[in-house]
């Protein structure tokens, strides 16, 4: 397929383009690189643009005869939505629409949405299952929410299909080495942990140690981003016009903030100092995914699941990019 990967640059969107290039699909990644990285773009074709651009969007789907989109092209801060939500409204729903417009002008009837566990805010039931209320109690997961009742009412209306997938927590970087996880500001744990070991911080702060959980920390549930790629590839084969589906995206396991913590020490060799602090406003206690309609609906299952795994692919990428993809050719 003649696939356009919006926001393709960044972590997961990378590790997906890779999937589908592998896989042999025709690959055209846009991406206006305010956070994603041109380096972590591989075998195929780059195109730097404004998700808001809708006249070049639509004119890119038209010359490259476009058979589906995949979009990953969002802002995803939590803390920052909330000091600046304008700029999360701006970019990831009017973005979006601009997106959606575009595939409508050049008739592209199909799109895998990536969405978040933040839709769900505060889940009244764990593990989490796609009837849970959504009900975001942040800009972010508020503003993936509407771009999954755009999608519903453009499937409606105008015959769009659509699969939203529901990340949890997205960790891990490829087998090859090639890709990984490069944020700034980071605000992920396991690469927070890993840049202790690496001697980048001097300690990382638990925030909380009292919750009603067996060791007293935050439990969340951890998925691979390469796992993450092979559900995208598999959602798209599922698409059909005028409708859509939405499916959880996790390990189905949980792990709390000091099993993560013993793993990164138990990987990497190393002594990493960790501090108690208090509690962040608004973390639940456990977000763990129930991932059985992903596995009914798109034959899918997390391949790993083990945490020291995860831990273990991420800790390659960054001892071999301590700078990212910014690290000098002789560090990796």
């Amino acid at each position: 397929m003649r696939i356009l990967v919006v926001g393709g640059a960044g972590y997961v969107g990378s590790h997906t383009v890779a999937h589908l290039v592998a896989a042999g699909h025709d690959v055209t990644v846009y991406d206006d690189l305010s956070t994603g990285h041109a380096e972590s773009v591989h075998g195929c074709r780059l195109v730097v643009g404004s998700l808001h651009d809708t006249d070049r969007l639509t004119t890119l789907m038209r010359e490259g005869d476009i058979d589906a989109v995949m979009h990953f092209a969002a802002f995803a801060l939590v803390g920052e939505s909330v000091t600046d939500p304008a700029k999360y409204y701006s970019n990831n729903v009017a973005g979006s629409l601009s997106l959606l417009e575009a595939m409508r002008a050049a008739d592209v009837r199909r799109l895998v949405f990536s969405s978040t566990t933040a839709t769900y805010g505060q889940p009244e039931h764990v593990p989490i299952r796609e009837t849970e209320p959504q009900q975001p109690i942040n800009p972010y997961g508020f503003s993936k929410l509407v771009v999954e009742r755009m999608m519903a009412d453009y499937a409606a209306a105008y015959g769009l299909g659509y699969a939203a997938l529901r990340y949890f927590n997205a960790a891990g970087a490829a087998a090859s080495g090639q890709l990984g996880e490069d944020h700034d500001p980071e605000t992920h744990l396991i690469p927070l942990v890993l840049k202790v070991a690496l001697g980048q911080r001097e300690a990382v702060t638990v925030f909380g140690d009292d919750y009603d959980t067996p060791d007293g920390t935050c439990i969340r549930d951890y998925v691979h981003v390469d796992d993450l790629a092979d559900a995208h590839a598999r959602a798209l084969e599922q698409i059909e016009d005028g409708s859509g589906l939405c499916v959880n995206l996790g390990s189905g396991t949980g792990a709390s903030v000091w099993e993560i913590i013993e793993a990164c020490r138990s990987v990497t060799g190393h002594n990493i100092p960790a501090n108690a602090g208090p509690r962040r406003a608004g973390d639940p206690p456990r977000l763990v995914a129930d991932v059985s309609l992903a596995s009914r609906l798109l034959g899918w299952q997390p391949r790993h699941s083990v945490i020291e795994h995860i831990v273990a692919t991420a800790w390659r990428w960054h001892a071999s990019h301590p700078l990212g993809y910014r690290s000098a050719p002789g560090t990796g």
